[in-house]
């Protein structure tokens, strides 16, 4: 059993937990590949690459695509384009794609809680996004996403006292979960908007904490 009212921090991904947008990216990389001239094959590799690695940075899965599809080398130049078309793909996409339910009444229920996002995309972005949707408010612990992974935001947001335990972490990928728990937070898996291929098999076995979305948290001390 989780008592909602014991953690100091809600640490919160983005794209799936916080907003429906995971659908978004992952059309948007397939779109990136094709309009730089990628075949439909190289450009179904990557966004299949995506959806495997959900929660990790763009940057480690441009990487891959150059290296390992175009089988060309890692430079700026071959990187700096398709960051900079995936970026205008995602942008109109990020703003009209829907928010999760039971959010701002869930803030309401947690005023005394840092809440932080914690997001595989780029840190930037991600502020820039909130500022326009006018969410960026509820975040007092900030707003962190990609060049740093996961596990380095975690560990300096602990060092510094900014993300005080206990805290939980709420994500909709393998990768949250590994990095919640390497960072010693307790985890909630998210299903409503995952991509993760038979995420039900995968919390069983992990004995992971499933909610199908955080409006499940609303009303409640406890949740199993």
């Amino acid at each position: 059993m989780i008592n909602i009212k014991q953690y100091k921090s809600i640490v919160f991904d983005c794209d799936g937990v916080v907003l429906d947008s995971n659908i978004v990216k992952t059309e948007a990389y397939f779109r990136t590949a094709k309009n730089l001239g990628a075949t439909d094959a190289q450009a179904k590799a990557l966004m299949d690459y995506h959806v495997k690695l959900g929660g990790i940075s763009r940057y480690h899965k441009f990487d891959w695509y150059v290296r390992e599809v175009l089988q060309q080398l890692v430079t700026d130049a071959a990187i700096q384009p398709l960051l900079d078309n995936f970026s205008s793909e995602l942008e109109e996409g990020l703003m009209q794609c829907k928010l999760a339910k039971g959010i701002f009444d869930l803030r309401d229920a947690t005023p005394d809680t840092n809440w932080m996002i914690l997001s595989g995309g780029d840190q930037q972005e991600i502020r820039t996004l909130f500022t326009k949707r006018k969410i960026s408010h509820m975040f007092n612990g900030g707003l962190f996403g990609s060049p740093d992974n996961k596990d380095e935001v975690l560990a300096r947001e602990i060092a510094s006292g900014n993300l005080q335990l206990p805290a939980l972490f709420l994500g909709d990928s393998k990768y949250d979960f590994e990095a919640a728990t390497r960072a010693g937070l307790d985890f909630v898996f998210i299903s409503e908007w995952t991509e993760v291929p038979n995420w039900q098999a995968y919390c069983a076995e992990s004995k992971i904490t499933t909610l199908h979305n955080i409006s499940q948290l609303l009303g409640q001390s406890t949740i199993k």
